[in-house]
């Protein structure tokens, strides 16, 4: 209601006497009767009266009774438990909508409600949805503005809830989703999703920086400017991963350098000015070599800066495996300049730049040659699993589900990711969808040292390790894999270490090779799979000890260790 003073009105005061109340006409008031404003409906309520009316023309067997045409997903999900719509077929029948070109809204109401399965149920959803992904990405570029809005909302909650561990499983959709051939819509989503996964899983993504970089790379140059401006985002999110502080302050110009040329000269003596003291490894090869490989080809300044980074960089690179994507970019280059520059300097200045680049080929070379490490595969991961859950439970779990946590567990477990807490979080989610949580916890520990005695028996077979028949029968002191670093220098690498109790061993090897780092590890308790102090007793001699302790015999030396 609104209510107007109006002045006096001495010739239509005997018109409005009649009307008006005897208060409202000595005051001069005349009240106006309006509608209230009618009220705000949420965004959220009309997605879920577009699943619901979706879900009211599916068919789910005994739930039924839910899809009443006012109920959406996470309401009949509480009703009637995730697992049993399963079960009725419930991911199958709205990914079939998502696929109806016939039926915009269909379309749109499928992928809203893919999105709120993953808010209203979570990990346990994962499997079902992962597969769906790239249905949700080609949506990005359907004709239909809300099927377009729909698609990028429920492809984020894809994201939102995925393990980290999984992230190698949805990369190859994302990078294909990014190729030329697909449409801009399609390229710009997935980067928008690489970028939300930097937050998900920002390790998994740090480690597949030399498959990332050159990907976007491609799209910082892209034809359409809302794709280079999502390859921009994404660049930002995925640089600030590389893990090594001394190219921190650059990071920016190693990306956009991509994308403006001009720049490079620039780019290059800044690098070029940068003390390097942390030791160079994968994701910071990723992000500088794609400059270096441009730097190479400008103008002698420029080339000798170029040269003298690629040396300064190669002698901190620790594990030639790290480098051995990026020799094939670097070597021609360099090679080049070493052999055809006209400044006898600059040749000089690269021929030591090949010089280094061709030792740490050797070394990568070399270690290309060794065995490889011993691993699984997931079928094999999946029939243990499956074997596993039915010889301690008697209750079925779905077979996508067990596929999803075998395909997981198995790249922990390549990996060498043993770490129980890794692996609870790759598959409790999702078995308590039909397990107790203490159930799958129990499944956890048990498929884990399964897999683990497993993969070191078949270690034993790749490698050619032979056990001794008059050892066979005899107590192991230990039999464990591990890897050994000292200041960032890897030592050793999936190294496997067998001991037998009551025999006598000895370390023989050159200088600097980790035999000091080894058995001080071992005291310390930081080598991994070997006894605790509560199983054995463990002290370490060094070779300098305290001039006041030199007159000590070595039994009353060892005697008088705190520890013993």
């Amino acid at each position: 209601m609104k209510v107007i003073r109006k002045k006096a009105d001495t010739n239509g005061a005997s018109n409005a006497a009649g009307s008006a109340p005897p208060a409202a006409r000595s005051a001069g008031i005349r009240i106006v009767n309006r509608a209230p404003p009618p009220p705000v409906v949420r965004q959220e309520e009309i997605e879920s009266a577009k699943v619901a009316k979706l879900l009211e023309r599916l068919t789910l067997g005994e739930h039924d009774q839910y899809c009443d045409g006012h109920t959406d997903i996470s309401g009949v999900v509480g009703a009637a438990g995730f697992a049993s719509l399963q079960a009725n077929g419930l991911l199958t029948k709205l990914k079939a909508e998502a696929e109806d070109l016939s039926n915009a809204d269909a379309r749109e109401a499928a992928l809203l409600a893919f999105k709120q399965l993953c808010e209203s149920v979570g990990r346990p959803c994962e499997p079902y949805v992962v597969p769906v992904l790239p249905l949700m990405l080609d949506r990005l570029a359907d004709k239909a503005a809300p099927v377009r809005e729909a698609a990028i909302a429920a492809a984020q909650a894809v994201v939102a809830i995925l393990c980290p561990h999984a992230v190698e499983l949805i990369l190859p959709v994302i990078f294909d989703a990014m190729e030329d051939s697909k449409k801009w819509q399609v390229k710009e989503g997935a980067l928008k999703l690489l970028a939300a996964l930097t937050k998900t899983a920002p390790s998994q993504v740090s480690a597949c920086l030399p498959a990332i970089v050159p990907l976007i790379s491609e799209r910082m140059v892209d034809p359409r400017e809302q794709v280079k401006s999502a390859a921009a985002v994404a660049g930002t999110a995925t640089f600030k991963l590389v893990g090594n502080r001394d190219i921190e302050h650059i990071l920016d110009d190693l990306l956009h350098c991509v994308a403006r040329p001009a720049e490079v000269p620039d780019v290059v003596s800044s690098l070029s000015a940068t003390t390097f003291v942390q030791a160079v490894e994968a994701p910071a090869l990723a992000v500088m070599v794609p400059l270096l490989v441009k730097g190479l080809r400008e103008a002698t300044a420029i080339q000798r800066k170029s040269c003298v980074i690629i040396t300064n960089m190669s002698k901190l690179v620790n594990s030639p495996v790290d480098a051995i994507n990026f020799l094939p970019k670097l070597l021609p280059g360099v090679e080049k300049v070493a052999r055809a520059a006209a400044d006898p300097e600059l040749r000089d200045v690269a021929s030591s730049a090949l010089a280094i680049l061709e030792k740490v080929a050797k070394q990568a070379e070399d270690d290309a040659n060794q065995p490889e490490a011993a691993k699984m595969d997931s079928q094999a991961s999946l029939q243990m699993l499956k074997d596993i859950i039915a010889r301690s439970l008697d209750i079925k779990v779905d077979q996508t589900t067990l596929q999803y946590v075998a395909q997981m567990t198995t790249l922990l477990l390549n990996s060498r990711n043993l770490e129980f807490d890794e692996w609870a979080d790759a598959m409790v989610p999702y078995l308590s969808a039909f397990l107790s949580e203490e159930g799958a916890e129990s499944v956890c520990r048990a498929y884990m040292s399964k897999a683990m005695s497993q993969l070191a028996d078949a270690a034993e077979e790749d490698q050619g390790w032979e056990i001794d028949e008059e050892d066979a029968d005899k107590d192991e002191l230990c039999n464990c894999r591990f890897s050994l670093a000292y200041g960032g220098k890897i030592l050793l690498n999936n190294a496997t270490l067998r001991l037998i109790r009551g025999r006598r061993y000895g370390l023989c090897g050159a200088n600097g090779v980790g035999k000091s780092t080894l058995m001080k590890a071992i005291a310390r308790g930081q080598l991994d799979g070997f006894p605790t102090a509560e199983e054995l007793k463990t002290v370490y001699v060094e070779h300098d000890i305290q001039a006041s302790l030199a007159d000590l015999r070595v039994p009353d030396y060892v005697a008088e260790d705190p520890l013993i």
